[in-house]
């Protein structure tokens, strides 16, 4: 199966990382909301193994959702977590639980963030090529 693997590093505004292709190559930059105990809508998902799903969401379009029923997290529950997606944001404030990429990171209004999301976002579609994937997200 075709894997990616997120690297991430915690702070108390957010939770910042890398994604990487198989073969290492980053893809780009993300940001997350930080760890709050995988408390819905307040934090990032947990660290572990994910199947990365195309999926139409009525807010965001065409983007991708994260499953991993060991964890918690499914598109449409029940489960602990819900819904998180892989869409376009700048900010940690911005998202719910969800995945924004960047083309690296920045200052936006005072604020730790993504810079150029949805051109990031745009690309990171494209690579994916509306298939299954597998996510490794670590530290």
């Amino acid at each position: 199966m075709r894997t990616l693997t997120l690297r991430r590093r915690y702070f108390d505004d957010g939770t910042f990382a890398t994604l990487h292709s198989k073969n290492g190559e980053q893809l780009c930059a993300t940001v997350e909301r930080p760890w709050q105990n995988n408390t819905p809508r307040k934090s990032c998902i947990p660290e572990g193994t994910y199947r990365l799903i195309p999926h139409t969401s009525p807010k965001f379009g065409e983007c991708y959702a994260l499953e991993a029923n060991t964890l918690g997290v499914t598109r449409y529950g029940p489960s602990l977590r819900t819904h998180i997606l892989i869409h376009a944001a700048n900010l940690p404030s911005q998202l719910q639980g969800c995945i924004a990429p960047g083309e690296g990171f920045g200052v936006i209004n005072n604020q730790w963030g993504v810079i150029n999301s949805r051109n990031a976002f745009n690309k990171l579609m494209a690579y994916l090529d509306n298939k299954e994937w597998q996510l490794i997200i670590s530290h």
